[in-house]
């Protein structure tokens, strides 16, 4: 898959979707099979347009949802689910001032050389949100390009909706967010070095590196991890601020304690998904409290994962 920017013509013909695809759920994975089956029938390589950062966070950013993925976790799903371009747009000033005949015909028009066009029944764009689906419809014609809108996709009754996933994940029910996902949620990251602290109590973790300071759920997790030696590995994870040991104002830090592993990784790329919440962080009066509740939390992960 090839990642491009800006207002830079592509050169060649594409069938194009928008929109900030953050976690790629079935809603959005319905797109992008749709998407699909246009450009194999017409012959055109497939095209995700999407921003960064997302507009929320540009406008509003203290009030911005938490993040699903990163920009590097998008295109690698992107590229899983076979697209051949993502195309991104720095989301800044000038951008949002669009009109949306600019858009249109600046964004869709010249730079994508668009031909087909799909997005949700819900998209709108260009300055104030001002473009809707009849917009897009009527002056993609001239330029070339015809333009669908797919309805919402529902999982059980549910709209599958980046919203739902994070709502979902902020409860605790990890089950209910893979269901709308088709997947277990789940972050990608670099190993990097931490305080070491895991590893002197008798529980060395990998210290997973995070993108955005605000992940979509906090807690103690049963966990897999995958990316070492093929298969995944079991493990328990913690996601949070470590209340026990750092200050309420601590960035969240990612760890993994792997079961029965030994080796190192630091540098190396993985992946760990979420499978279930054991519990909330708390905050123990001492490190032999702590200690105590992790040997817990071992137990608790292991009885889990041998369930499933």
């Amino acid at each position: 898959m090839r990642i491009t920017h800006g207002f830079n013509a592509l050169g060649t013909p594409h069938a194009v979707t928008i929109g900030n695809f953050d976690g790629l759920h079935l809603g959005h994975q319905a797109m992008l099979a749709r998407l699909q089956d246009v450009a194999r029938t017409r012959g055109l390589p497939s095209c995700v347009l999407s921003f960064e950062p997302h507009p929320r966070e540009f406008f509003t950013p203290e009030q911005a949802p938490a993040r699903l993925s990163s920009l590097r976790e998008k295109a690698e799903c992107l590229q899983q689910q076979g697209i051949d371009r993502l195309h991104v747009f720095r989301f800044d000033r000038a951008f949002s001032a669009l009109t949306a005949e600019a858009f249109i015909e600046q964004v869709l028009g010249r730079t994508l050389q668009a031909r087909y066009v799909l997005v949700g029944d819900d998209f709108r764009y260009g300055a104030k949100r001002a473009g809707d689906f009849a917009l897009l419809e009527s002056l993609g014609q001239p330029l070339g390009f015809d333009a669908e809108f797919l309805p919402t996709v529902e999982i059980a009754g549910e709209r599958a909706s980046s919203t739902a996933v994070r709502n979902a994940l902020a409860a605790g029910q990890l089950e209910h967010a893979a269901r709308l996902l088709g997947r277990p949620y789940s972050i990608s990251g670099r190993v990097v070095h931490g305080d070491k602290l895991g590893r002197d109590i008798g529980f060395p973790t990998a210290n997973i590196q995070l993108r955005h300071n605000r992940p979509p759920l906090m807690g103690i997790f049963a966990v897999e991890l995958h990316g070492l030696n093929g298969a995944p590995l079991a493990g328990v994870a913690s996601l949070g601020k470590r209340p026990t040991v750092k200050s309420p104002d601590a960035v969240p830090v990612l760890e993994v304690h792997l079961f029965d592993f030994n080796a190192d990784i630091y540098g190396r790329r993985v992946r760990v998904s979420f499978l279930h919440k054991l519990r909330d962080e708390e905050k123990y009066p001492d490190l032999d409290s702590l200690v105590a509740q992790i040997k817990r939390d071992v137990d608790n992960a292991k009885h889990y994962l041998a369930k499933t």
